[in-house]
């Protein structure tokens, strides 16, 4: 009987699981979305402030975007450490890349909603997406870190 119920369990749970995953579809950002290219050169003009917000274990196996700054969204003072590399200018462009613009496009909208002015995403991220190849793809520069 133990058993059983074990096996049961095991299958609801799979079940509760999967269909967590269903419930959340891909979020799109209602503000700005540009390319990794157009991400890249107002990085490297200094028009926009490039985030790259995933995890500093992406960071090393892929490398970072040249002209990114690897800040990981998870991290509990992002929003400060933000704020202080566009020197407290919330309405300063800032352009959010993850791996494939999922997270990018939660984070983008939060921040937009919690009062920064100029929030930009990069949905086809470093690995690409429906909505284009990704910067890696494309041949852009990469840092290893």
């Amino acid at each position: 009987m133990l058993r059983r119920r074990a096996v049961l369990g095991g299958m609801v749970a799979a079940a509760v699981g999967t269909s967590l995953v269903v419930l959340r579809p891909r979020v799109a950002f209602a503000g700005r979305n540009i390319d990794a290219m157009a991400a890249y050169a107002g990085a490297v003009a200094g028009s926009l402030t490039l985030i790259d917000i995933r995890r500093p274990d992406e960071w090393q196996a892929t490398g970072l975007g040249a002209g990114a700054h690897p800040q990981d969204m998870r991290a509990d003072d992002f929003n400060a450490a933000l704020l202080a590399l566009v020197k407290g200018n919330a309405a300063a462009p800032i352009a959010l890349i993850c791996a494939r613009g999922v997270r990018s496009a939660r984070l983008a909208t939060r921040l937009a909603q919690g009062g920064f002015g100029h929030i930009i995403n990069v949905p086809e991220g470093m690995l690409g997406a429906a909505e284009g190849p990704g910067w890696i793809a494309r041949g852009l520069p990469v840092l290893r870190v």
